[in-house]
């Protein structure tokens, strides 16, 4: 019979696994701030960058306006902190399996470094989606709607509008990811995926309208229909986890 305990190392109590989580906490927290002040220094360039999609699609007269002195500033802070967040992704992911780690098998820790990097891979992916493919495509759209009126659109609205979409879209591509833990701890398998493949369409399209800032039905189709392929794939996954389900891991 396997070892159900596969860690040589002493089991730790509640309060040593708590206290393991804030010093794993602190240090994310500490690379964060570390790579936000890097970021910070290229405030101007990252958040013209961010708002580009939605600058060419006002039309003429139209035009990005703060109304708040400090505006400027706390829009700066947070494009430093969204660029801060997918550049730290890979450390975040190594620092959440780490945590982990120690309660797998060992031919399951093996896969750490797969999990960190298609891990970072899905988030930036989806982070261009929401940039290249849904923010486009929902801000022409809503800014069409207005053509007969001028627009004038406040700093922190068109920021926090974007900003929304493209972290909303990172977490959202995580889902295939996600999928494979659960199937290799034995959460979840392809069989029970598919047959309750129509229960997911519904909660995808929940899931889209709260992630969606607008919540109208274009946008909320945008986020769906790729969230619907990435859980199909996710299934996929599963399958590839459950194939060796027969051969139990060896204990180290």
């Amino acid at each position: 019979m396997v070892d159900p305990a596969p860690s040589t190392e002493p089991a730790m109590s509640f309060l040593e696994h708590l206290d393991e989580l804030r010093s794993r906490l602190f240090r994310v927290a500490l690379v964060f701030v570390v790579v936000l002040a890097g970021c910070w220094f290229a405030s101007d360039r990252i958040l013209a960058f961010l708002l580009a999609p939605i600058r060419q699609h006002l039309f003429e007269g139209g035009e990005i306006i703060f109304i708040a002195l400090t505006e400027p500033f706390m829009v700066s802070m947070k494009a430093s902190a969204l660029a801060a967040l997918f550049v730290s992704a890979p450390y975040v992911l190594w620092q959440f399996w780490s945590f982990v780690a120690p309660g797998l098998y060992r031919t399951e820790r093996r896969a750490g470094a797969v999990f960190i990097v298609a891990g970072t891979i899905f988030f930036v992916a989806g982070g261009a989606f929401g940039y290249y493919v849904a923010l486009p495509v929902t801000v022409r759209w809503l800014i069409a709607l207005g053509s007969q009126f001028k627009a004038q659109l406040t700093l922190q609205a068109a920021f926090d509008f974007e900003s929304r979409m493209l972290l909303g879209a990172g977490l959202v591509f995580e889902m295939p990811i996600i999928i494979l833990v659960l199937s290799r701890f034995g959460i979840v398998t392809p069989g029970f995926l598919l047959r309750h493949f129509k229960m997911a369409v519904m909660v995808i399209a929940l899931a889209a309208a709260l992630v969606t800032p607008s919540g109208d039905a274009l946008t909320m189709a945008v986020f769906a229909l790729p969230m619907i392929a990435l859980y199909l794939l996710g299934v996929g996954f599963a399958w590839l986890a459950a194939k060796p389900a027969s051969t139990k891991p060896q204990a180290p």
